[in-house]
């Protein structure tokens, strides 16, 4: 995928970073030489220009790019002034990031294809992890739904995974299951490497150390978290 990525802060640069060692080309854009410079041997191309102006806009590759992402933040003028630039030239793919509720509900109107809020995600997901213990991860995927990993407690040692009564009693849905298993790398060294587990396996139990990950609510989630401890 050929993506332009516009505002190279602490979030677009990485996330063009992140996008070029998947196998994307990536073109960038800011207006401040310094970040420009701090990425340019990162990605394939990258421009000092400043996007709210149509001149500077139209002179950037936008017709040939799949996806234009608009990760500026810090200016919620200039975010605003280059989604609606991108829109008046016919950009068909746009994804914006929002800092705060207003923003979010100007983009919505300006109707772009996603709107992403990793600040508002990061403070969510670690707060509810903060909440349920340090050993759980938690990633939103709705307002009422999230995927949350935790680990296997031990009163479901040697149960069966097929047996566990977490969908039913709890409404959460057991969608994966990792064990780590020791190995030796290349050097002789010990090393500690997850590994999915076949929950289609009917005689697979749960084992010590194992981590579960579900899907569902984190009330639900609570329910289960509060029946393990009391038993």
């Amino acid at each position: 995928m050929k993506c332009l990525i516009i505002g190279l802060g602490i979030y677009g640069s990485n996330l063009a970073k992140d996008l070029t060692d998947s196998g994307n080309e990536v073109i960038g854009a800011d207006i401040r030489p310094t970040l420009v410079e701090a990425v340019k041997d990162y990605i394939s191309t990258v421009y000092i220009a400043d996007c709210t102006d149509e001149a500077a806009l139209c002179a950037l590759p936008i017709s040939g790019v799949d996806l234009v992402i608009v990760a500026i933040g810090e200016n919620f003028g200039a975010s605003i002034k280059t989604v609606a630039l991108l829109k008046k030239f016919g950009v068909k793919r746009i994804f914006a990031r929002a800092v705060d509720e207003i923003h979010q509900a100007i983009l919505e109107g300006l109707q772009v294809e996603r709107i992403i809020t990793p600040e508002q995600r990061a403070a969510f997901d670690l707060t509810q992890e903060m909440s349920l213990g340090d050993t759980t991860r938690v990633l939103r995927i709705t307002h009422d739904a999230s995927v949350i990993e935790f680990p296997a407690p031990d009163s479901m040692a040697g149960e069966p995974y097929s047996s566990l009564e977490i969908s039913s009693e709890y409404g959460l849905s057991i969608i994966a299951a990792t064990r780590t298993n020791r190995r030796r790398n290349l050097l002789g060294i010990s090393a500690q490497t997850p590994c999915i587990l076949d929950l289609s396996d009917s005689t697979l139990t749960v084992e010590k150390g194992d981590r579960i990950t579900c899907f569902g609510s984190i009330s639900d989630f609570r329910r289960l978290a509060k029946a393990i401890a009391v038993g």
